[in-house]
Protein backbone atom coordinates (compact mmCIF):
# COMPACT_ATOMS: atom_id res chain seq x y z
CA UNK A 1 0.00 0.00 0.00
CA UNK A 2 1.37 3.43 -0.93
CA UNK A 3 1.62 6.29 1.54
CA UNK A 4 -1.17 8.08 -0.27
CA UNK A 5 -3.40 4.99 -0.13
CA UNK A 6 -2.64 4.70 3.59
CA UNK A 7 -3.66 8.32 4.08
CA UNK A 8 -6.83 7.80 2.06
CA UNK A 9 -7.65 4.71 4.12
CA UNK A 10 -7.15 6.58 7.39
CA UNK A 11 -9.42 9.40 6.22
CA UNK A 12 -12.08 6.90 5.14
CA UNK A 13 -11.96 5.09 8.48
CA UNK A 14 -12.21 8.39 10.35
CA UNK A 15 -15.20 9.47 8.27
CA UNK A 16 -16.95 6.17 8.97
CA UNK A 17 -16.41 6.87 12.66
CA UNK A 18 -18.12 10.23 12.27
CA UNK A 19 -14.96 12.38 12.54
CA UNK A 20 -13.51 13.70 9.30
CA UNK A 21 -9.80 14.57 9.40
CA UNK A 22 -8.28 17.73 7.99
CA UNK A 23 -6.90 17.54 4.47
CA UNK A 24 -3.17 18.36 4.45
CA UNK A 25 -2.78 18.62 0.66
CA UNK A 26 -2.78 22.42 0.89
CA UNK A 27 -0.55 22.62 3.97
CA UNK A 28 3.01 23.97 3.89
CA UNK A 29 5.71 22.68 6.23
CA UNK A 30 9.15 24.26 6.73
CA UNK A 31 12.32 22.83 8.25
CA UNK A 32 14.36 25.26 10.37
CA UNK A 33 17.86 23.79 10.82
CA UNK A 34 20.51 25.58 12.86
CA UNK A 35 23.66 23.92 11.53
CA UNK A 36 24.84 21.82 8.59
CA UNK A 37 28.60 21.59 9.13
CA UNK A 38 29.04 17.84 9.56
CA UNK A 39 28.10 14.54 7.91
CA UNK A 40 25.21 13.85 10.30
CA UNK A 41 23.50 17.14 9.47
CA UNK A 42 24.08 16.59 5.74
CA UNK A 43 22.54 13.12 6.01
CA UNK A 44 19.63 14.59 7.98
CA UNK A 45 18.94 17.13 5.23
CA UNK A 46 19.29 14.44 2.53
CA UNK A 47 16.73 12.24 4.31
CA UNK A 48 14.34 15.19 4.65
CA UNK A 49 14.69 15.99 0.95
CA UNK A 50 14.19 12.38 -0.12
CA UNK A 51 11.02 11.78 1.89
CA UNK A 52 9.38 15.19 1.53
CA UNK A 53 9.86 15.50 -2.23
CA UNK A 54 7.90 12.28 -2.58
CA UNK A 55 5.08 13.52 -0.33
CA UNK A 56 4.85 16.83 -2.20
CA UNK A 57 4.73 15.02 -5.55
CA UNK A 58 1.90 12.83 -4.20
CA UNK A 59 0.08 15.97 -2.96
CA UNK A 60 0.11 14.83 0.67
CA UNK A 61 1.40 18.33 1.51
CA UNK A 62 1.85 21.39 -0.68
CA UNK A 63 5.44 22.18 0.36
CA UNK A 64 8.18 20.94 2.70
CA UNK A 65 10.94 23.51 2.36
CA UNK A 66 14.26 23.20 4.26
CA UNK A 67 16.17 26.24 5.54
CA UNK A 68 19.55 26.21 7.32
CA UNK A 69 21.10 29.18 9.12
CA UNK A 70 24.60 30.26 8.12
CA UNK A 71 25.84 30.08 11.72
CA UNK A 72 24.78 28.11 14.77
CA UNK A 73 23.26 31.19 16.41
CA UNK A 74 19.90 31.35 18.15
CA UNK A 75 19.34 34.99 17.13
CA UNK A 76 19.70 34.10 13.45
CA UNK A 77 17.42 31.08 13.79
CA UNK A 78 14.81 33.13 15.65
CA UNK A 79 14.78 35.60 12.73
CA UNK A 80 14.44 32.66 10.34
CA UNK A 81 11.38 31.39 12.25
CA UNK A 82 9.82 34.86 12.19
CA UNK A 83 10.28 34.92 8.40
CA UNK A 84 8.52 31.54 8.18
CA UNK A 85 5.59 32.99 10.09
CA UNK A 86 5.34 35.83 7.56
CA UNK A 87 5.62 33.35 4.66
CA UNK A 88 2.50 31.54 5.83
CA UNK A 89 3.79 28.09 6.72
CA UNK A 90 1.30 25.86 8.53
CA UNK A 91 3.96 23.93 10.45
CA UNK A 92 7.62 24.44 11.33
CA UNK A 93 9.87 21.47 12.06
CA UNK A 94 12.93 22.68 13.95
CA UNK A 95 16.37 21.43 14.95
CA UNK A 96 17.11 24.15 17.48
CA UNK A 97 20.31 25.99 18.34
CA UNK A 98 19.13 26.34 21.94
CA UNK A 99 16.44 24.71 24.08
CA UNK A 100 15.34 28.10 25.47
CA UNK A 101 16.64 31.01 23.36
CA UNK A 102 14.13 30.38 20.55
CA UNK A 103 11.09 30.14 22.79
CA UNK A 104 9.93 33.69 22.06
CA UNK A 105 9.92 33.14 18.29
CA UNK A 106 8.29 29.73 18.69
CA UNK A 107 5.53 31.22 20.87
CA UNK A 108 4.94 33.81 18.13
CA UNK A 109 4.53 30.95 15.64
CA UNK A 110 2.10 29.10 17.91
CA UNK A 111 0.10 32.28 18.49
CA UNK A 112 -0.17 32.61 14.71
CA UNK A 113 -1.72 29.12 14.57
CA UNK A 114 1.44 27.38 13.34
CA UNK A 115 2.33 23.87 14.52
CA UNK A 116 5.93 23.65 15.79
CA UNK A 117 7.69 20.27 16.11
CA UNK A 118 11.25 20.19 17.47
CA UNK A 119 13.62 17.23 17.13
CA UNK A 120 17.25 16.41 17.98
CA UNK A 121 17.89 19.93 19.35
CA UNK A 122 14.54 20.26 21.12
CA UNK A 123 12.94 23.33 22.71
CA UNK A 124 11.21 23.93 26.05
CA UNK A 125 8.39 26.24 24.88
CA UNK A 126 5.21 24.39 26.03
CA UNK A 127 3.29 25.02 22.81
CA UNK A 128 5.84 23.04 20.75
CA UNK A 129 6.11 19.30 20.29
CA UNK A 130 9.39 17.50 21.06
CA UNK A 131 10.86 14.37 19.44
CA UNK A 132 13.90 13.27 21.39
CA UNK A 133 16.30 10.45 21.85
CA UNK A 134 17.23 9.85 25.49
CA UNK A 135 20.62 11.46 24.93
CA UNK A 136 21.57 11.08 28.58
CA UNK A 137 21.02 7.32 28.30
CA UNK A 138 23.09 7.37 25.10
CA UNK A 139 26.02 8.90 26.99
CA UNK A 140 25.62 6.55 29.93
CA UNK A 141 25.52 3.52 27.61
CA UNK A 142 29.10 4.26 26.58
CA UNK A 143 30.36 3.90 30.16
CA UNK A 144 28.20 0.79 30.63
CA UNK A 145 29.90 -0.76 27.61
CA UNK A 146 33.39 0.24 28.81
CA UNK A 147 32.70 -1.16 32.30
CA UNK A 148 32.37 -4.61 30.71
CA UNK A 149 35.22 -4.25 28.21
CA UNK A 150 37.63 -2.58 30.66
CA UNK A 151 36.52 -3.78 34.12
CA UNK A 152 39.64 -2.31 35.76
CA UNK A 153 38.70 1.12 34.39
CA UNK A 154 41.18 3.78 33.35
CA UNK A 155 41.53 7.36 32.14
CA UNK A 156 38.96 8.75 29.71
CA UNK A 157 39.15 11.54 27.16
CA UNK A 158 35.74 13.08 26.50
CA UNK A 159 34.99 14.67 23.13
CA UNK A 160 31.95 16.90 23.41
CA UNK A 161 29.78 18.38 20.64
CA UNK A 162 28.69 21.94 19.92
CA UNK A 163 28.91 24.05 23.07
CA UNK A 164 25.58 25.38 24.30
CA UNK A 165 23.39 22.89 22.41
CA UNK A 166 21.06 20.75 24.52
CA UNK A 167 22.21 17.50 22.87
CA UNK A 168 25.79 18.15 24.00
CA UNK A 169 24.68 18.90 27.56
CA UNK A 170 22.55 15.76 27.79
CA UNK A 171 25.14 13.33 26.42
CA UNK A 172 27.74 14.89 28.73
CA UNK A 173 25.38 14.45 31.69
CA UNK A 174 24.99 10.77 30.76
CA UNK A 175 28.75 10.28 30.65
CA UNK A 176 29.08 11.97 34.04
CA UNK A 177 26.37 9.71 35.45
CA UNK A 178 28.15 6.66 34.05
CA UNK A 179 31.47 7.66 35.59
CA UNK A 180 29.74 8.24 38.94
CA UNK A 181 28.33 4.71 38.70
CA UNK A 182 31.69 3.22 37.66
CA UNK A 183 34.31 5.24 39.58
CA UNK A 184 37.14 3.09 38.20
CA UNK A 185 36.94 5.49 35.24
CA UNK A 186 38.17 9.08 35.39
CA UNK A 187 37.72 11.81 32.77
CA UNK A 188 41.18 13.42 32.55
CA UNK A 189 40.57 15.64 29.53
CA UNK A 190 37.71 17.20 27.58
CA UNK A 191 37.55 18.98 24.22
CA UNK A 192 34.80 20.15 21.86
CA UNK A 193 34.77 18.32 18.54
CA UNK A 194 31.62 20.01 17.16
CA UNK A 195 30.45 16.59 15.89
CA UNK A 196 32.96 16.89 13.04
CA UNK A 197 35.99 14.64 12.53
CA UNK A 198 38.36 17.41 11.36
CA UNK A 199 37.52 19.65 14.34
CA UNK A 200 37.84 16.68 16.70
CA UNK A 201 41.20 15.68 15.25
CA UNK A 202 42.64 19.16 15.82
CA UNK A 203 41.19 19.39 19.32
CA UNK A 204 42.47 15.97 20.39
CA UNK A 205 45.90 16.64 18.87
CA UNK A 206 46.06 19.84 20.90
CA UNK A 207 45.30 18.23 24.25
CA UNK A 208 47.11 14.88 23.89
CA UNK A 209 50.59 16.10 24.94
CA UNK A 210 49.19 17.07 28.35
CA UNK A 211 47.33 13.82 29.02
CA UNK A 212 48.39 10.60 30.76
CA UNK A 213 47.73 7.20 29.20
CA UNK A 214 44.16 7.06 27.87
CA UNK A 215 42.16 3.83 28.17
CA UNK A 216 39.13 5.01 26.19
CA UNK A 217 37.62 7.98 24.37
CA UNK A 218 33.93 8.75 24.94
CA UNK A 219 32.30 10.73 22.18
CA UNK A 220 29.12 12.24 20.75
CA UNK A 221 29.31 11.28 17.08
CA UNK A 222 31.33 12.44 14.09
CA UNK A 223 34.48 12.63 16.21
CA UNK A 224 35.75 9.05 16.56
CA UNK A 225 37.75 8.86 13.34
CA UNK A 226 39.35 12.24 14.01
CA UNK A 227 40.35 11.03 17.48
CA UNK A 228 41.92 7.88 16.01
CA UNK A 229 43.92 9.96 13.53
CA UNK A 230 45.17 12.23 16.30
CA UNK A 231 46.36 9.30 18.43
CA UNK A 232 48.12 7.76 15.41
CA UNK A 233 49.84 11.04 14.52
CA UNK A 234 51.03 11.39 18.12
CA UNK A 235 52.33 7.79 17.99
CA UNK A 236 50.31 6.92 21.07
CA UNK A 237 48.56 3.57 21.65
CA UNK A 238 45.04 3.55 20.21
CA UNK A 239 42.51 3.43 23.06
CA UNK A 240 38.98 2.09 22.83
CA UNK A 241 37.21 4.88 20.92
CA UNK A 242 33.42 4.91 20.98
CA UNK A 243 32.20 5.66 17.47
CA UNK A 244 29.19 7.64 16.23
CA UNK A 245 27.83 5.69 13.24
CA UNK A 246 29.64 7.76 10.59
CA UNK A 247 30.85 5.87 7.55
CA UNK A 248 34.49 6.93 7.97
CA UNK A 249 34.41 5.70 11.58
CA UNK A 250 32.86 2.37 10.62
CA UNK A 251 35.42 1.84 7.82
CA UNK A 252 38.30 2.56 10.21
CA UNK A 253 36.78 0.25 12.84
CA UNK A 254 36.42 -2.57 10.26
CA UNK A 255 40.06 -2.13 9.21
CA UNK A 256 41.27 -2.34 12.81
CA UNK A 257 38.97 -5.27 13.56
CA UNK A 258 40.35 -7.20 10.58
CA UNK A 259 43.95 -6.32 11.50
CA UNK A 260 44.04 -7.06 15.22
CA UNK A 261 40.47 -7.77 16.41
CA UNK A 262 39.98 -4.19 17.66
CA UNK A 263 36.71 -3.93 19.58
CA UNK A 264 34.41 -1.01 20.27
CA UNK A 265 30.79 0.10 19.86
CA UNK A 266 29.06 2.88 17.94
CA UNK A 267 25.98 4.87 18.87
CA UNK A 268 24.08 7.89 17.56
CA UNK A 269 20.64 9.21 16.73
CA UNK A 270 19.63 8.32 13.16
CA UNK A 271 19.74 11.40 10.88
CA UNK A 272 16.41 10.28 9.45
CA UNK A 273 14.72 11.48 12.64
CA UNK A 274 14.01 14.61 10.58
CA UNK A 275 11.59 12.51 8.51
CA UNK A 276 9.83 11.32 11.65
CA UNK A 277 9.43 14.96 12.70
CA UNK A 278 7.96 15.74 9.27
CA UNK A 279 5.35 12.98 9.56
CA UNK A 280 4.48 13.98 13.12
CA UNK A 281 3.87 17.55 11.92
CA UNK A 282 1.73 16.21 9.06
CA UNK A 283 -0.30 14.09 11.46
CA UNK A 284 -0.91 17.05 13.79
CA UNK A 285 -2.06 19.13 10.81
CA UNK A 286 -4.27 16.17 9.89
CA UNK A 287 -6.13 16.49 13.18
CA UNK A 288 -4.48 13.66 15.11
CA UNK A 289 -4.15 13.82 18.89
CA UNK A 290 -0.37 13.76 19.48
CA UNK A 291 1.34 13.92 22.86
CA UNK A 292 3.77 16.84 23.24
CA UNK A 293 6.75 14.58 24.06
CA UNK A 294 7.76 11.64 21.86
CA UNK A 295 10.82 9.41 22.28
CA UNK A 296 12.69 7.43 19.63
CA UNK A 297 15.48 4.90 20.29
CA UNK A 298 19.10 5.65 19.41
CA UNK A 299 20.84 3.53 16.79
CA UNK A 300 23.63 1.32 18.19
CA UNK A 301 26.16 -0.76 16.26
CA UNK A 302 28.16 -3.54 17.94
CA UNK A 303 31.07 -5.79 17.03
CA UNK A 304 28.85 -8.54 15.61
CA UNK A 305 26.75 -6.34 13.30
CA UNK A 306 29.42 -3.87 12.14
CA UNK A 307 29.76 -5.33 8.64
CA UNK A 308 26.01 -5.39 8.01
CA UNK A 309 25.61 -1.76 9.06
CA UNK A 310 28.67 -0.64 7.10
CA UNK A 311 27.32 -2.31 3.96
CA UNK A 312 24.10 -0.30 4.29
CA UNK A 313 25.78 3.05 5.04
CA UNK A 314 26.34 5.47 2.18
CA UNK A 315 29.95 6.53 1.52
CA UNK A 316 30.59 9.73 3.45
CA UNK A 317 27.27 9.32 5.23
CA UNK A 318 25.88 8.02 8.50
CA UNK A 319 24.14 4.77 9.45
CA UNK A 320 20.53 5.76 9.11
CA UNK A 321 16.85 4.98 9.43
CA UNK A 322 14.25 6.94 7.47
CA UNK A 323 10.74 6.95 8.88
CA UNK A 324 7.45 6.32 7.12
CA UNK A 325 3.95 7.52 7.95
CA UNK A 326 3.31 4.14 9.54
CA UNK A 327 6.43 4.51 11.72
CA UNK A 328 5.23 7.92 12.90
CA UNK A 329 1.80 6.54 13.71
CA UNK A 330 3.41 3.81 15.83
CA UNK A 331 5.53 6.35 17.74
CA UNK A 332 2.45 8.51 18.32
CA UNK A 333 0.41 5.51 19.52
CA UNK A 334 3.21 4.32 21.83
CA UNK A 335 3.26 7.71 23.58
CA UNK A 336 -0.41 7.28 24.51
Amino acid sequence: MTIRMMLAASVAVACLGGTALADTASKKIALSNNYAGNSWRQAMLTSWDKITKDTVSKKIVAAADPFTTAENQATEQAAQIQNMILQGYDAIVINAASPTALNGAIKEACDAGITVVSFDGIVTEPCAWRIAVDFKAMGESQIEYLSKKLPKGGNLLEIRGLAGVSVDDQIHAGIQAGVAKYPQFKVVGSVNGDWAQDVAQRAVAGILPSLPEIAAVVTQGGDGYGAAQAFAAAKRPTPTIVMGNREDELVWWKQQKDKDKYETMSVSIAPGVSTLAFWVAQQILDGKDVKKDLVVPFLRIDQDNLEENLKNTQKGGVANVEYSLEDAQKVISAAK
